[in-house]
């Protein structure tokens, strides 16, 4: 006797906003973030948190699944034409879809649509998913810059962005 399985691929409408970390989604999605790296990082997680507040952050980008926010990224100014891509999260449920590349993206596009140059980011070593996602986009590995000179759980990151 041979059974049959058939399954059923959800789709969805994605949608993304664009938005700051007033936002109580955004700050929502945060607290499972930081709930998810302090695990991850174990040991060192109160090092790491310090640099990751999400105080009067003016670019963050949100994707949506119906009315549930699903993901997150933002942009902190660094210095000159350089910004922080900070705080990029899907929740575990939604992972493999696409998701964090669409945020992303977006991210880049208001970067450049805001007159910076060069992005630059931290992830950390317990974070392949993340290390292969910006690899995936062009990001290229750099000496750790500023606070994470010397930290070897970290990982840094660059990527120019060119122009519209």
């Amino acid at each position: 006797m041979t059974e049959k399985l058939t399954l059923f691929y959800l789709c969805y409408m994605i949608t993304l906003i664009r938005t700051d970390s007033s936002n109580s989604a955004y700050q929502s999605l945060v607290k499972i973030l930081d709930a998810e790296l302090k695990v991850r990082d174990g040991d060192d997680h109160a090092f790491y948190a310090q640099y990751n507040k999400s105080d009067a952050i003016k670019h963050v980008v949100l994707a949506y699944v119906n009315n549930l926010a699903v993901a997150c990224g933002a942009l902190k100014k660094y210095e000159g034409k350089t910004v922080e891509v900070k705080r990029m999260f899907v929740r575990p449920e939604f992972r493999g879809q696409g998701i964090a590349a669409m945020v992303l993206k977006e991210l880049e596009s208001w970067a450049n649509e805001s007159g910076f140059e060069t992005l630059i980011l931290e992830t950390g070593i317990n974070q392949p998913e993340a290390i292969n996602l910006y690899k995936k986009w062009d990001y290229l590995v750099i000496p750790n810059y500023g606070q994470y000179e010397g930290k070897e759980m970290s990982i840094c990151m660059t990527k120019i962005l060119t122009k519209p």
